[in-house]
């Protein structure tokens, strides 16, 4: 209980980073957003970015459940992550590796939604969002 009242206060705080890192890719100051969503994986999720940039796609969900006991809500921590790594690259106008983000964001939220057998309007809204961002990009 204890374990799942911290990944959901995690959750709801990473909410809340989201949000600023968004403000700030929208205000133009990449640098600054791509240094707080740096940190943001190194604070929740104990690695950086380029750990879960060289894991494989099709390998990411079972190397972070198994090898490094990863738990769903660290998994949605991550969609997030990765969601707001697309918006940047994608203001960027890097789009090649913006839908590769928004790809593995979507992947990692789906598992989430499946494995979990939960329904949130809110997360079928994002996945929706996400498949129209991977096709675009």
């Amino acid at each position: 209980m204890l374990q799942r009242d911290y990944i959901l206060r995690m959750i709801e705080m990473i909410g809340e980073l989201i949000a600023g890192v968004l403000g700030l890719i929208r205000k133009g100051d990449f640098q600054k957003a791509s240094l707080k969503l740096e940190n943001a994986y190194s604070e929740f999720l104990k690695e950086d970015a380029a750990f879960f940039q060289n894991i494989p796609s099709e390998k990411l969900t079972q190397t972070l459940l198994e090898e490094h006991n990863y738990s769903h809500g660290h998994l949605e921590i991550l969609s997030e992550l990765f969601y707001a790594q697309a918006e940047l690259f994608s203001a960027e106008g890097k789009d090649e590796e913006a839908r590769k983000y928004y790809e593995k964001s979507l992947m990692l939220l789906e598992f989430v939604m499946k494995e979990g057998k939960v329904f949130s309007i809110e997360k079928e809204a994002r996945i929706n969002h996400l498949k129209e961002k991977s096709r675009n990009e």
